[in-house]
């Protein structure tokens, strides 16, 4: 298969690269300018696995994700699968007018590009698969969200909505469409974990704010598994909640935290310190939440190797410590 992959240079997308290529398929890394390694068209070097086998070969590709078409549209044609991963981190920066419409316009733009060269393709990729989030659903306090739930009115819902409806716009009889509303994905080298690790290191790790909001996460290696499930599962289409089946309470998250790295978990940061550190984004980020339930990937099959937090977290910082 030739795969096209769009932030595949990033927390999420090197990984699923890495284990697409184990996997045989050719990769091609859409990145923007020329901030890539290679130039643009050429090929990497052949890659082998552990056992010395020869791996697929990965190229970059440059794009520029301004929603509309260039010469990197020619590689969506005849693709067997799309994934869209690009877009402005979210926690990266303080959520001033400004960040918040560079979040925005990153996946629309991003997203409306791709969908364009989806359109405008002889052969249509048979899927496409685009990121979302669970911030689909706003804050939601215990109630369980599925993929049926609909839409929150914050911020980061709104950008959800807007970013899903460029990519059923690339949908047709030829293309399915899924949109990942992706969760806290848990892994040390990247993502929301090793913010959260200074305070436990030190003993002074705790739940923040009431501690009471739902935390929906998944482990790493569960995210990418549940995308290449998608990819290859005809019945995977409109909104996937890529999240662990049994989400928790941030206090419930903070005590296994505090387990997995034989540290105290019992001191809160107040709310109110949050709000004065990161402004609208603690709220969005930290002090609410959304109990997300992978409802459709369950029915469909999927087999979550992590389905508990204390088995991610374990695992994790279990191999943390035995390759230090």
């Amino acid at each position: 298969m030739k795969i096209v992959i769009a932030g595949g240079s990033g927390f999420l997308g090197r990984p699923l690269t890495a284990a697409c290529a184990r996997d045989g398929h050719d990769i091609v890394v859409l990145t923007r300018g020329s901030n890539s390694s290679l130039q643009v068209g050429s090929t990497s070097s052949p890659q082998t696995d552990r056992a010395g086998a020869p791996m697929a070969r990965t190229r970059t590709v440059a794009w520029n994700p301004n929603g509309q078409l260039g010469p990197w549209a020619a590689e969506i044609d005849g693709a067997d699968a799309v994934v869209n991963l690009a877009g402005e981190s979210i926690a990266g920066r303080r959520w001033t007018p400004a960040q918040k419409a560079r979040i925005l316009e990153s996946r629309v733009q991003a997203t409306r590009s791709l969908a364009a060269a989806i359109r405008a393709s002889a052969a249509p990729p048979p899927v496409f698969i685009s990121g979302s989030a669970v911030g689909y659903y706003g804050p939601l306090g215990d109630e369980a969200a599925t993929e049926e739930t609909p839409a929150g009115r914050d911020f980061l819902a709104g950008v959800c909505e807007q970013w899903e409806a460029e990519a059923r716009s690339a949908a047709s009889d030829r293309t399915r469409v899924a949109c990942i509303r992706t969760g806290i994905v848990l892994e040390t080298d990247g993502g929301a974990l090793p913010q959260m690790l200074p305070p436990f290191r030190f003993g002074a790790g705790g739940p923040v704010g009431s501690g009471r909001q739902y935390w929906s996460w998944i482990h790493r290696d569960d995210w990418i598994a549940l995308v290449r499930w998608a990819m290859a599962t005809p019945a995977a289409a409109g909104a996937l909640n890529a999240t662990a089946p049994h989400p928790v309470t941030n206090a419930v998250f903070a005590r296994a935290l505090g387990r997995a790295m034989h540290r105290t978990a019992f001191m809160p940061a107040p709310a109110f310190a949050l709000r004065l550190l990161l402004g609208e984004m603690a709220d969005a980020l930290l002090l609410s939440g959304q109990n997300a339930v992978p409802a459709k990937a369950t029915r469909g099959g999927f087999q979550f190797r992590y389905e508990h937090v204390d088995e991610a977290l374990g695992a994790i910082f279990g191999r943390s410590s035995r390759t230090r």
